[in-house]
């Protein structure tokens, strides 16, 4: 039998798997976008200059509209008269309260009570919920949701991801915006709620008000074939055009949840930090019956808390705090890493999150972060850096 090593003896070396497109990827493409593999897609992390760039695109969102391509994320639906048993069970927070046409924030968690993933969790029917999960994630989630209650009687489970595009319409305009190209009562939908409608002359458009940029906005779910997606993508940007809508990338959607302290799977959430660890103890339902990952919590909370807390940074001196940087107290011992960080365009500062012990967490001292080398002094501040403005 003939070898298949080559002559020189070197085995061949495995392909990497293709990058996975949205339906707007020549759209990008045509636009000159910036393109990265983020989870295994492919996708814009901004637009060019001029009138472009993270920074305008982050300024676009706070002050005026923008319109981000999120078709990356994964959509996972459970039907069926078992599928809020099946929820409860492997979500942190309370299923049972949610109404039709109600979403929430919530969390795979692992039984330690770290994370899976954290995931919205959206109330179709009382027997149909659909989860958005990350997109980096989503495999991972799949095959995790289907081994604690894929057997369970009374559900069907199903991965849509492949059937919905996600265009996300982001800042104070974007109701104004998305006006123009709907009959749907955009007003009456209260944040964390949705309605089902007709959008850009395309029916049976899911619009949901949720977002990941600390402002207002609407995250709409369409056909996820190219016509459908690029006609509702160019729809929404002419309707936006008179308030200096631009298309946005993941540069600026990272530095906008940044400055609305949204935490990042594999950032201040991940399979080492737990939920009373990141803060997140709002949307965790501990009352409620037996979830995964429930008594570990309930016994450190009953315990005195967690040991390390995520807190927020600004730096007081020259230095940009990049993820994964040492968190130094001023006695120079280290104390922590750094979670998130970068320059918040709005703000006009730097800033970061970190993990530290509780005791310096709660002391409320000043630490130091090691810039490549350089020990940068900054001061410790509440999360959320930036809260959009209330209105009269």
């Amino acid at each position: 039998m003939a070898s298949t090593v080559p002559e020189t003896g070197a085995a061949e070396q495995p392909q990497p798997a293709p990058l996975k497109k949205t339906a707007l990827n020549a759209t990008h493409r045509a636009l000159k976008a910036k393109m990265v593999d983020f989870g295994g897609w492919d996708m814009p992390v901004e637009y060019p200059c001029p009138g472009g760039g993270l920074i305008a695109e982050h300024l676009a969102v706070r002050n005026g509209v923008g319109l981000f391509d999120v078709s990356h994320m994964g959509e996972i639906q459970f039907r069926g008269p078992g599928s809020l048993a099946a929820v409860q069970h492997i979500t942190m927070n309370d299923a049972s309260k949610l109404a039709d046409g109600q979403a929430h924030y919530s969390a795979l968690l692992t039984p330690q009570g770290t994370f899976v993933d954290d995931i919205l969790v959206h109330r179709l029917s009382a027997n149909d919920y659909l989860l958005v999960v990350n997109a980096g994630t989503k495999d991972k989630d799949y095959a995790w949701i289907r081994t604690q209650v894929g057997s369970w009687p009374g559900i069907h489970l199903s991965d849509y991801s492949s059937y919905y595009s996600q265009l996300a319409l982001q800042g104070p305009r974007a109701l104004e915006t998305l006006a123009k190209s709907t009959k749907v009562d955009l007003a009456a939908i209260k944040n964390y709620w949705f309605k089902w409608g007709t959008v850009a002359g395309i029916p049976n458009v899911l619009v949901a008000r949720t977002g990941y940029s600390g402002e207002d906005g609407f995250e709409v779910y369409v056909p996820s074939d190219e016509a459908t997606t690029v006609k509702m993508w160019e729809a929404l940007l002419e309707a936006g055009a008179e308030f200096g809508i631009r298309p946005c990338g993941l540069g600026a959607r990272n530095t906008l949840r940044l400055e609305a302290g949204m935490s990042l799977y594999g950032h201040e959430i991940s399979e080492e930090i737990n939920v009373l660890e990141a803060g997140l103890n709002r949307w965790l339902k501990l009352d409620k019956d037996e979830f995964i990952g429930r008594d570990p919590l309930l016994a450190m909370q009953d315990s005195g808390g967690p040991k390390r807390k995520i807190i927020g940074l600004e730096m007081m001196e020259r230095g940009i705090a990049r993820d994964g940087y040492s968190v130094l107290s001023l006695s120079g011992e280290e104390i922590g890493k750094v979670t998130s960080g970068s320059p918040a365009p709005f703000l006009k500062t730097n800033i970061a999150m970190a993990l530290v012990p509780t005791a310096a967490a709660e002391s409320g001292d000043d630490v130091l972060v090691d810039v490549r080398g350089n020990r940068v002094r900054a001061k410790q501040v509440p999360i959320p850096f930036y809260k959009k403005p209330k209105k009269c």
